[in-house]
């Protein structure tokens, strides 16, 4: 695939005009999308040059220290969905996602792709990077709708809506994938090149550990905080 010239990606501005307009008129924030969408920007091109830097020094303990970044960060975006937010909340979220994410990891570069090393980085991080986005997205979605529910009803049942919600965008993704989507690693993958029904197995690995890791996160999560409210 060919680099894409700067200049084309002014016609995103197109769209992302739209969303600010209407971002600013209706949740009245002004700032909000620009600021996520330079924040994005900054971010990509940096960790771009880090993982040239990696995949070229192909440092196992440089790779750890991005994966615990990964992990440290997700937790503190999910904080910005909880009112009360405190260490110990930190700490359940730090948790529930390392150990959600961690364990579908493993499994998908030690038993599935069986890569040799243990730890190749042009496959571990990116693979990680997947699992503990979607972590994250699900746990937040679990944080603020319990924090909601528990106000209303006993915490069992603020526990059963929160865990059915959170993975309502994992399942429709489930449910969409092949018909409504093609989902952008194996979009990715056939733009490239790849034969189709290589690209499908890759991304039923992607599917599956998406559904696991957000599930056990968001799983762990609810047990520990209700515990505490």
């Amino acid at each position: 695939m060919e680099l894409i010239p700067v200049q084309n990606f002014l016609f995103l501005l197109l769209p992302l005009a739209v969303v600010w307009y209407y971002y600013k008129e209706w949740a009245d924030d002004s700032k909000e999308v620009i600021y996520a969408t330079l924040r994005m920007v900054i971010q990509l091109l940096l960790i771009g040059y880090v993982l040239i830097y990696i995949f070229e020094n192909d440092s196992w303990y440089i790779g750890i220290f991005i994966v615990l970044v990964m992990i440290s960060m997700s937790s503190y975006i999910v904080m910005r969905n909880i009112h009360n937010g405190t260490l110990s909340s930190y700490f359940i979220i730090f948790f529930s996602i390392a150990v959600g994410g961690t364990i579908n990891l493993v499994l998908v570069i030690e038993f599935i792709l069986d890569l040799t090393p243990f730890y190749e980085p042009r496959y571990v991080i990116p693979i990680a990077g997947m699992i503990y986005a979607n972590s994250m997205n699900s746990v937040s979605l679990a944080a603020e709708r319990f924090e909601k529910e528990v106000k209303t009803s006993s915490s069992h049942e603020a526990l059963k809506a929160t865990f059915k919600a959170s993975m309502i965008p994992v399942i429709n993704s489930f449910l969409a994938v092949g018909i409504v989507s093609l989902p952008g690693m194996m979009t990715g993958q056939i733009l490239s090149g790849v034969d189709p029904l290589v690209a499908v197995r890759y991304q039923i690995v992607v599917m599956a550990m998406i559904l696991g890791s957000s599930g056990i996160s968001v799983i762990l999560y609810l047990k520990l905080i209700s515990k505490k409210a």
